[in-house]
């Protein structure tokens, strides 16, 4: 089997204004959109978002409105990134803080309820290094370099 492409879809009640967040906060274009779905573009990243209960979704197993879902988006500068989406008002439900893991990270909330973990690599500290694969550890070390 060839994989060819992998991407989530957030089933949404508001399929125009999710869609519209995704492009104005984080530079998505889109490349289909219906009344009912929008599929979303990044380079090589896909985001694509339903109409919830849409009938393309089987009876049995309708789809509920995005919730329980965490993306990682993983940036450069998460401190940039951070002050631009609270400068265009948007409040960070956690703060930007550095964890001891190897992330420096924000989290918020979008319209669909998704909640978007913002994040760039930092070195892990302590015990957590030793939890790592060498090439991540490397990559993580590099990154904050």
């Amino acid at each position: 089997m060839q994989l060819n492409s992998l991407y989530p879809v957030l089933a949404t009640d508001d399929v125009a204004g999710t869609a519209e967040f995704y492009r104005i906060h984080f530079g998505f274009e889109t490349s289909f959109e219906a009344d009912w779905y929008v599929s979303l573009r990044l380079g090589a990243w896909e985001l694509a978002i339903l109409q919830a209960g849409h009938a393309t979704i089987p009876g049995d197993r309708p789809a509920a409105t995005a919730s329980g879902i965490l993306l990682n988006v993983e940036v450069d500068d998460v401190d940039a990134v951070h002050d631009r989406l609270v400068a265009a008002g948007l409040t960070a439900a956690l703060p930007l803080r550095s964890e001891e893991f190897g992330q420096r990270h924000a989290v918020f909330v979008a319209p669909d309820g998704v909640l978007l973990d913002i994040i760039t690599p930092i070195a892990p500290s302590g015990a957590f290094a030793e939890q790592f694969s060498e090439e991540a550890l490397r990559e993580a070390r590099d990154g904050a370099a």
